[in-house]
């Protein structure tokens, strides 16, 4: 599997990305060399497709995939592209807080930690649906890991589409997002239009 080993505030700094969208709360004091140079339309739309990419760890070709569902089915290609992303099972692990990071969700789900609706789900593309029960295995939880993970992720805000039970790991997808829920700051329009050429 390809991996990218492009330090994280780099990219964010690249991007112009905050680094807490993905769980990171480090600030980069640096400024990106080409900051002032204005971009072409195309780079812009390019841009806010790594974005999107970078924020929820998918490669081109599923990328590509998700965009492809999304042109098929009804209503707003760049919004049903938006929601697919996040219903992901590894954001949605992430949303609840049973990790700290993106990549995090993505390795607890990957390791066989999480179950959705009492099976062993170990895909972290798997899409959630409206009324998914997901919680982490019994006997994963008195793992400290877990503990570190509870006292970091407290605080954190839980989306309105979900009701979580923190301390005992399990929460369930109360119906799926809607564009305005998801506060990830990607124009996707950008990203219709570039694939639309």
């Amino acid at each position: 599997m390809a991996v990218n080993r492009v330090p994280v505030l780099k990219r964010c700094r690249s991007l112009g990305l905050e680094p807490s969208y993905l769980g990171y709360d480090k600030k980069s004091n640096r400024t990106f060399a080409r900051a002032g140079k204005k971009v072409s339309e195309y780079g812009l739309q390019l841009r806010e497709k790594q974005k999107a990419k970078f924020i929820y760890g998918v490669l081109e070709k599923p990328f590509r995939n998700y965009y492809a569902k999304a042109d098929r089915m009804k209503g707003m290609t760049g919004e049903n592209l938006m929601v697919m992303l996040e219903s992901r099972l590894d954001s949605v692990v992430f949303r609840m807080g049973f990790a700290r990071t993106r990549k995090e969700a993505r390795q607890v789900v990957g390791h066989k930690h999480v179950l959705v609706n009492g099976r062993q789900v170990s895909i972290p593309s798997y899409l959630v649906k409206a009324g998914d029960v997901i919680e982490i295995k019994e006997s994963k939880k008195s793992m400290q890991r877990y503990k570190d993970i509870l006292e970091i992720t407290a605080g954190r805000l839980v989306p309105e589409w979900m009701d979580v039970d923190i301390e005992n790991f399990k929460g369930t997808v109360k119906n799926l997002p809607t564009r305005e829920m998801i506060d990830v700051p990607v124009d996707e329009m950008l990203i219709v239009e570039l694939y639309s050429k």
